[in-house]
């Protein structure tokens, strides 16, 4: 049990990075260290992407309603009522008389 409290307390002492077996123990905190460091990166590139993806979608549902709003727009506006009374307006009326085939012969 002593052992183990002698070991615990080097460790918290910090005695392990400057016994002579240091050099192990210092380029493994380093490599350690570097691993956090690209960890922490890559979370906070993650976070980003993931706030982008939010205002992405956000901007598509706008635009998808804005898309289903102008098309509900041009199929009224195509429908042959709207055409007659837009014409109507112009002076212009629908025939009564169906059209005639005009056939010419050489």
């Amino acid at each position: 049990m002593a052992k183990v409290r002698q070991a615990v307390y080097d460790i918290l002492k910090g005695g392990f990075l400057v016994d002579e077996g240091a050099a192990k123990n210092w380029s493994m905190l380093v490599f350690l260290a570097g691993l956090a460091l690209v960890m922490i990166a890559s979370s906070h590139s993650i976070d980003k992407k993931v706030q982008k993806i939010a205002v992405l979608n956000k901007e598509m549902r706008e635009l998808r309603s804005e898309f289903v709003s102008t098309r509900s727009d041009l199929m009224k506006v195509k429908m042959e009522s709207a055409i007659i009374r837009k014409l109507g307006e112009e002076g212009l009326y629908v025939s009564e008389n169906p059209p005639q085939k005009i056939v010419v012969k050489n």
